[in-house]
């Protein structure tokens, strides 16, 4: 149940003083001043068995690649590695490498988040602006593909 209104008060809500100072945590970043330069993420160890899956490359080479290291390069086990967009794809190479086994592939799949760092540079090197970084998470998959062993 509402309470009676006073007449006396507004109901309109109070806003901000028009000049008031922007607090260092408000600051909006303009796109047009500042050139945003995406740094590459930090990769696990690279071993002979580690396949990272990304976007840019055509998913058969990749699932080749993968198949090449099972079959011919005499490993019992990889692993795949995908962030970001490149989850799907992962999954969908993991996928692809238990079905042409005929299921004697076995997958175990751990997700991860990432923190990533990005540059923004200044486009105007006249201006007295300081180049900064920002950061900010991103999802990833690692999904060990194996034989297991056999009993």
């Amino acid at each position: 149940m509402m309470e009676p209104r006073n007449p006396g008060m507004s109901t309109v809500p109070q806003s901000a003083p028009l000049h008031a100072e922007p607090t260092p945590a408000a600051v909006d970043i303009d796109p047009v001043e500042y050139t945003l330069r995406k740094r590459l993420p930090r990769k696990l160890p690279k071993r002979r068995n580690d396949v990272y899956v990304n976007m840019k490359t055509d998913f058969r080479a990749q699932l080749a690649r993968c198949q090449k290291l099972l079959e011919g390069g005499g490993h019992r086990e990889i692993c795949v590695h995908g962030l970001g967009l490149a989850i799907n794809r992962a999954i969908n190479i993991a996928l692809q490498l238990q079905a042409s086994s005929q299921g004697a592939l076995q997958l175990a799949a751990n997700t991860s988040t990432v923190e990533l760092v990005d540059d923004l540079e200044p486009d105007d090197p006249d201006e007295a602006r300081e180049p900064m970084t920002r950061t900010r998470n991103n999802s990833a998959i690692h999904i060990k593909v194996f034989y297991p062993d056999p009993q």
